[in-house]
């Protein structure tokens, strides 16, 4: 394709005023406190940054539609994740190197610049030619100039699955870490690292993940003080009754990497999200945080969001914190959330009961916790008032497991989720729903899960804990939020 198809295909000028018309989102299934387009279709985070005085998050979109075609970046900015500048289309094909999709990649601050690194997807017939690409945000011009092609083409020993450079660095030496896959289509992450200025291939992680998937994807490294953790998404693993339960999975492993001899002593694989609609993380450090975005979705899944009927599909989660103790990741909320919250917390408390109600706003944050007593099974439905609707949260004691049901939902994606949920006496949600999307949080963070749900009316909803004996007590907080806030500049 010729330099003016693609400036006539993909035409910032008129994307971005398009953007800025659908601004504010106005559909009743827009989120209001998740990141979202008005049109086309939204995936992986990308190039996650502190540069300027500003957070910077790119991310995959196709302007063009919804379907996974026509990859670009789209980006925003912010200083504290709640009042942001407008989307904008930020990075597209335009040569033959990335013909065929501007794919993932990373970001990183290097000689007062921010930097990003990119694979870009060429298809030769039914042959593909990935090329990891090094390219520079341009501030004033809003758009991301591509610069040299670092990585040609995939290593010897690995299919064209090779793919999602992220930067990072390692006991004084800077690396990037790929997802790829071996010509025995077995998952792995290869290294390459920056020596006299030039990027050379240093070989696989050596982890004990051997046959674990076909394909790693989304690959970021966090250097932490407590340890060294691997997040990826393989793809290919077989559900299990309480894991593995998505078409594609993201995780971490965690423990010590040694970047002399590639070695990753580690611990098991444990998954980052026990929802329905979360995949392809990206993290990145900064001032002490590990910050992570997911993207709200599941490839290969489109029919399950009606949305794609509307025009558009799939978010980014709230940004959430990570912490690393004992080999287990832990996650929260950033502390800038709280900044959603509209006026003091309603409190809510009832002692020896085996039932309790509480009606909410349509976008809400609750804490709550259950003093058990003597319940063994515990229901948390999140209902709509009058349209029969409910999403439903159960927890059995026996079995120590936690199930996520969406039978009760008319529209979208339904199904359950069943995960491993260590709990003594006191079971803890801390619970985010914005119109569409679900976040919750339990236990302090031990697990977390993101869905969505389509409900067919706008309606009040309000939560019900229900039990099969009295329980000691209910209490908690929820708080109105509002939505983020966006600017032209």
């Amino acid at each position: 394709m010729a330099k003016e198809a693609f400036e006539k295909l993909f035409d910032k000028a008129a994307i971005d005023a398009k953007v800025r018309e659908g601004f504010p989102l106005r559909h009743r299934w827009h989120n209001d406190f998740h990141l979202e387009m008005p049109f086309g279709l939204v995936n992986d985070p990308n190039g996650l940054s502190w540069f300027a005085g500003k957070y910077h998050i790119f991310f995959q979109w196709n302007p063009l539609g919804v379907e996974h075609r026509h990859k670009c970046w789209g980006h925003v900015e912010t200083a504290d994740f709640v009042h942001y500048r407008l989307p904008a289309l930020a990075l597209w094909p335009s040569d033959m190197h990335d013909k065929d999709g501007c794919y993932s990649g990373g970001g990183f601050v290097e000689d007062d610049a921010l930097r990003l690194v990119y694979t870009c997807n060429c298809r030769d017939g039914k042959k593909r030619i990935p090329a990891q690409r090094i390219a520079s945000w341009q501030p004033e011009k809003g758009i991301v100039q591509k610069d040299a092609i670092i990585i040609e083409h995939e290593p010897e020993g690995y299919t064209a699955h090779f793919r999602d450079p992220n930067r990072f660095l390692k006991d004084g030496r800077e690396f990037l870490v790929l997802g790829a896959q071996t010509v025995e289509e077995k998952g792995r992450a290869v290294l390459y690292e920056k020596k006299a200025g030039a990027w050379q291939l240093a070989g696989e992680i050596k982890t004990d993940l051997l046959d674990f998937g076909y394909m790693w994807e989304c690959p970021t490294f966090l250097p932490l003080a407590e340890g060294d953790v691997l997040l990826f998404s393989p793809q290919g693993l077989e559900a299990e009754e309480y894991r593995w339960q998505n078409l594609y999975q993201s995780g971490y492993i965690a423990g010590k990497f040694d970047a002399d001899s590639l070695e990753f002593q580690h611990g098991a694989f444990h998954e980052l999200d026990q929802g329905f609609d979360f995949y392809a993380p990206q993290a990145f450090l900064h001032e002490g945080r590990a910050i992570l975005f997911g993207w709200m979705g599941m490839p290969d899944m489109e029919a399950e969001y009606p949305t794609r009927e509307e025009g558009w599909l799939f978010s980014l989660t709230m940004p959430r914190e990570l912490r690393l103790s004992d080999g287990r990741l832990f996650y929260a909320p950033l502390e800038e959330m709280k900044a959603l919250r509209k006026g003091a917390a309603r409190k809510f408390t009832a002692a020896r009961t085996v039932e309790f109600g509480q009606t909410i706003a349509q976008k809400s944050e609750i804490e709550l916790e259950i003093l058990l007593g003597d319940a063994q099974q515990v229901h948390i439905d999140l209902a709509y008032i009058g349209a029969g609707e409910y999403v439903r949260f159960s927890y059995q004691r026996r079995t120590s497991v936690m199930t996520i049901e969406r039978y009760g939902m008319k529209c979208g994606g339904r199904g359950v989720r069943r995960f491993r949920l260590a709990v003594r006496d006191s079971l803890k949600l801390h619970i985010y729903k914005d119109k569409t999307a679900i976040e919750v949080f339990f236990q302090d963070g031990a697990e977390a899960a993101s869905f969505f749900v389509f409900p067919t009316q706008d309606i009040v909803s309000n939560f019900v804990i229900s039990a099969d004996r009295k329980l000691d007590k209910v209490e908690g907080s929820f708080w109105e939020l509002g939505g983020f806030e966006w600017n032209e500049r």
